[in-house]
């Protein structure tokens, strides 16, 4: 298992932008795929996106196509979220996940803590 930290949460008006990154210990990390999460208050866990343990191959929920990409740096064991036009509904808890097979499979095997983002209208 990696384990993961997030960090970049935080509060931004309706139409900004914010950078997650999600930084991993371990050496294997370039052999996971990765995948960031979200959960709004009273709403169940949604995903993301994902991002295979290359970089090559990514997807994303539909809600956030256009406006998020997701990427990683194998060599500073890092995912990033890039959040652009933010929208008040993107509000949520947002976690990054760690699947140990290298292409998303739906199994995650590591999170990290959360970190808050805050859109304000």
């Amino acid at each position: 298992q990696v384990q993961l930290v997030e960090s970049g949460g935080g509060l931004v008006q309706a139409g900004g932008s914010l950078r997650l990154s999600c930084a991993a210990s371990g050496r294997t990390f370039s052999k996971y795929a990765m995948a960031w999460f979200r959960q709004a208050p009273g709403k169940e866990r949604e995903l993301v996106a994902t991002i295979s343990w290359s970089g090559a191959s990514t997807s994303y929920v539909d809600s956030v196509k256009g406006r998020f990409t997701i990427s990683r740096d194998n060599a500073k064991n890092t995912v990033y979220l890039q959040m652009n036009s933010l929208k008040p509904e993107d509000t949520a808890v947002y976690y990054c996940a760690a699947d140990r097979h290298g292409i998303p499979s739906g199994e995650y095997d590591s999170w990290g803590q959360g970190t808050q983002i805050t859109v304000s209208s």
